[in-house]
């Protein structure tokens, strides 16, 4: 190991060990409650009843996601969370619920027999993901207080040459679902329309007849 290299891992050793769970920063307190808060809107997000309430507590959920980005001294990540999903995501859904003319208030479509299925399933998942990230990150410590490490060169690499597939597909599928809201919507107010037609047909009929 070369001098440089030892110095590198005795310092990160040295800040690791002075470093604890039981002595917390400002900056670790803030992300605590921030996630608390995130945690709170995603669980009320998969409660709720009503669609567009679940549309408005996703923007709380990713908005705080956004949040604890920054916290992380991740600022372009923190910024692209907000253009993708908060600015795009979230008004394609809302738009989405209106073309199709989605119930304001509680919906019983929403209830599903298969809710306890669900929710072992998410909490698997979640107790995965968990897992391997502590198991990834145990050791490592990020410095708060030195310079950024990323870039938007490095992340706009990384991103297009090795997670252009996923990005792409997240794309289709999200025009597969606006294009399938105006195509319902329009199968609607056609029904409606004929609705219409024959109740004022059935109205003149009932006045031609008195």
């Amino acid at each position: 190991m070369t001098p440089t290299a030892s110095t590198a891992s005795a310092a990160v050793t040295t800040a690791a060990e002075s470093h604890g769970f039981l002595s917390p920063t400002g900056v670790e307190i803030a992300f605590l409650l921030v996630g608390l808060v995130t945690f709170g809107a995603a669980l009320v997000t998969v409660t709720t009843k009503q669609l567009v309430h679940a549309a408005l507590w996703l923007v709380v959920a990713l908005g705080g996601i956004a949040v604890e980005y920054l916290l992380l001294t991740a600022e372009f990540i923190a910024w692209v969370q907000v253009l993708i999903y908060v600015g795009s995501v979230v008004v394609l859904l809302l738009f989405g619920l209106m073309l199709t003319r989605a119930p304001i208030g509680r919906s019983p479509d929403a209830d599903s027999p298969n809710r306890w299925a669900a929710l072992t399933v998410a909490f698997a998942s979640a107790a995965a993901l968990v897992w391997v990230v502590v198991d990834a990150f145990r050791t490592t410590w990020i410095d708060l207080d030195a310079a950024a490490q990323g870039n938007t060169a490095v992340t706009g690499s990384i991103l297009f040459r090795h997670w252009v597939l996923p990005f792409e597909a997240l794309s289709v599928l999200l025009l597969a679902a606006l294009v399938g809201a105006i195509v319902l919507s329009r199968k609607k107010n056609a029904a409606e329309t004929e609705a219409e037609a024959a109740a004022t047909e059935a109205a003149a009929v009932r006045e031609g007849n008195r």
